[in-house]
């Protein structure tokens, strides 16, 4: 006999393997990403610590406390707590149920029947019932591991919004710097435009220029005036938007200046491959993929038979004194299975859903993927134009300024030269002025979205 048993259990073991499909990560090529892939060098700045990325204290010190102030980090954390409270329950599942009860029943009974005669009974009782299913073909199994995944899933989940989180602020605070930067500028500007305008009422005084050139000076130092109400706008709304992710009411934002920011870490983008491991949620969309997968398995489980062990006992009587005493007391073990035979469909449907929400967790983790591969390959070029764009505006920049000298003094000099060309040339190196400092802005977003988007800031 236990030779048979054994026999069967080796049996029903096996079968059981073959039900259950092991865990496989969808294969996807990743060699080709992002472009300018085909070197080997393993080394990402994805691995360098954001303290490390940004050598500003006061930002790294606001990145600290959005991390833990943050409401979307608090909100991830509590999804962290709920799927681990699942994962939990889970493993409690390959335990037996236990369940205590205790009732007095009170029974009129017509006896014998038709002549009215009424007997009555009180029944006492008391006891533990227990249940427990064994896993024979893994069902609880699979859906532990789904909702390990889920788990998992969760805390990528929050590792992504760590890495959102610390582009986000480290984005607006760079923006903040440009802003301030841009504001210098043009109270710079308009302190020249009140020196054109002195200059210009002089000139006319000495017949060197018309009339026309003074109401020009002025209405030049209007313009540069009118564009800073607009820029202390933006500079309010930037620094709202800032106190948001940090969860503090609109105040002020401390903070350094633009020309000070210094990058210490080379941008390298390592290889494509390393993406399925340092993005968060590129981890998220596969652990999504895992979940979905054992929920299948947990689905073809349930077209074969459980096996349930019930075990009962306590203490029963129809008398109160004999209720807890060992002619009171009783006892029974039973053991059941039951086969799904006709449930109208249930268990097939219930397969065909969790084969088609496999399959699309599959093509959503593909999709994480490529659009990881899109905002690599986006973030680089990004910084590589800013990078060129900063050599040809330095020379731009030189040659306006000469051209601005030159006009005011042929103005001063010469006949040939009017206001206008004066103004034309201010014009044009305020705007290259503006555009520098945006050129600058640019570099820096894209040295964060590169960040970023390699899974950077992603530690646990």
């Amino acid at each position: 006999m236990k030779r048979y048993i054994g026999i069967m259990l080796v049996l029903v073991g096996f079968a059981s393997c073959r039900i259950s499909k092991p865990y496989q990560r969808p294969e996807f090529d990743t060699s080709k990403l992002y472009r300018d892939a085909e070197g080997t060098d393993t080394s990402s700045m994805a691995s360098v610590h954001w303290k490390t990325l940004f050598a500003d204290t006061i930002l790294t010190g606001l990145i600290a406390e959005g991390l833990n102030q943050n409401i979307d980090m608090k909100i991830a954390l509590q999804r962290i707590n709920a799927a681990g409270a699942n994962f939990r329950q889970s493993k409690a599942a390959f335990l037996p149920d236990l369940n205590g009860t205790a009732s007095v029943t009170q029974s009129k009974l017509s006896f014998p029947q038709g002549f009215g005669i009424i007997s009555s009974s009180t029944q006492y009782d008391m006891g533990l019932r227990a249940t427990w299913e064994a896993d024979i073909w893994g069902k609880l199994k699979s859906a532990k591991k789904a909702a390990l995944a889920t788990l998992l899933q969760s805390e990528a989940a929050r590792r992504a919004v760590q890495t959102q989180l610390i582009a986000d602020i480290a984005g607006r605070y760079f923006t903040l710097l440009a802003l301030d930067q841009q504001l210098l500028v043009l109270e710079q500007t308009v302190n020249n435009r009140k020196t054109d305008v002195r200059t210009m009422k002089a000139l006319k005084a000495a017949n060197v220029v018309t009339g026309a050139a003074e109401v020009q000076s002025e209405a030049s130092q209007y313009a540069a005036e009118v564009a800073i109400p607009r820029l202390q706008k933006q500079i309010r709304e930037t620094e709202n938007s800032l106190n948001v992710l940090l969860a503090r009411p609109s105040s002020a934002v401390r903070r350094s200046s633009l020309n000070e920011q210094r990058l210490l870490t080379d941008l390298k983008a390592g290889v494509p491959v390393q993406l399925l491991q340092n993005r968060p949620d590129v981890k998220q969309a596969e652990y999504a993929f895992m979940a979905a997968f054992e929920a299948t398995n947990v689905a073809r489980k349930l077209f074969y038979p459980s096996i349930t062990l019930t075990a009962n006992g306590g203490f029963t009587s129809f008398s109160l004194k004999d209720w807890l005493t060992p002619d009171g007391l009783f006892g029974n073990i039973a053991a059941g299975i039951a086969q799904p035979i006709f449930n109208k469909g249930a268990n097939k449907a219930r397969l065909a859903t969790a084969q088609a929400a496999q399959q699309e967790a599959a093509l959503n983790f593909q999709q994480s993927l490529l659009k990881a591969g899109e905002e690599v390959s986006n973030a680089l070029f990004a910084y590589q134009t800013a990078e060129r764009q900063q050599e040809i505006r330095v020379r731009q920049l030189a040659a306006l300024g000469k051209s601005v000298d030159f006009t005011k003094k042929l103005l001063r000099y010469s006949s040939a030269t009017n206001y206008t060309d004066v103004l034309t040339s201010e014009q044009n190196l305020l705007a290259a002025q503006m555009e520098d400092i945006d050129d600058k802005l640019q570099q820096w977003q894209a040295v964060i979205a590169l960040y970023r988007s390699l899974g950077g800031g992603g530690e646990k």
